[in-house]
């Protein structure tokens, strides 16, 4: 996967567009990510984390207040009661987030790309999120003929290093919004084109 490591594809401190002070508010801006993009959920957090920056307030926050701040991001309702739902479970198991995938699944609203992003970016851990971007690079590349999420997520654990792999997810993540977009990809802008099945034919 050294190909991924060019610069075009960005440099690792550039790569989550998602502002956060702590695992906890990563977290929260992950489940408000989900069918929305980041930069509303970065116009969204700043008022967000500055009533509730912890897990503490934000499971005693009223959850009207909540919804109220979250509202532009598209199932606000929802959302709000899953970020409240999960502040109050963390607090029950100690007031942090813990470095687990069985415990980070547990929480409302946390499925495994969300919590592979927790782990990856918010604590520097193995964690391959699987998104819409990197599904569809995985397929065009050529590393996976899957659709399922989790399966894709373990074929390519198959052939990236543990410790690459946040950095992988995120740079395909980068390159599916920028040049191998969804209807008309970038192919001549491309530095992945000369590995790229779908473009070699």
């Amino acid at each position: 996967m050294e190909f991924l490591a060019d610069s075009y594809i960005g440099s690792p401190d550039q790569l989550c567009a998602l502002k956060f002070s702590s695992p906890f508010q990563l977290l929260v801006a992950t489940i408000l990510s989900a069918q929305c993009t980041d930069e509303r959920v970065n116009l969204i957090t700043p008022e967000l984390f500055r009533s509730y920056p912890s897990p503490e307030s934000m499971a005693g926050a009223p959850l009207s207040d909540v919804e109220r701040l979250v509202q532009s991001a598209g199932f606000f309702r929802v959302k709000a009661k899953n970020i409240v739902g999960a502040a109050q479970q963390i607090v029950e198991r100690g007031s942090h987030v813990l470095e687990s995938m069985d415990d980070l699944v547990t929480l409302p609203g946390v499925g495994r790309k969300t919590a592979n992003v927790v782990l990856s970016v918010g604590f520097g851990l193995p964690g391959l999120p699987v998104d819409t971007h990197v599904s569809r690079l995985s397929k065009r590349l050529g590393f996976t003929k899957n659709d399922d999420p989790e399966r894709i997520e373990r074929d390519l654990l198959e052939f990236i290093a543990p410790k690459e792999t946040g950095s992988v997810s995120l740079r395909l993540i980068l390159h599916g919004r920028k040049v191998c977009v969804a209807r008309k990809p970038k192919c001549d802008q491309c530095g992945l084109a000369k590995w790229c099945p779908s473009f070699l034919g």
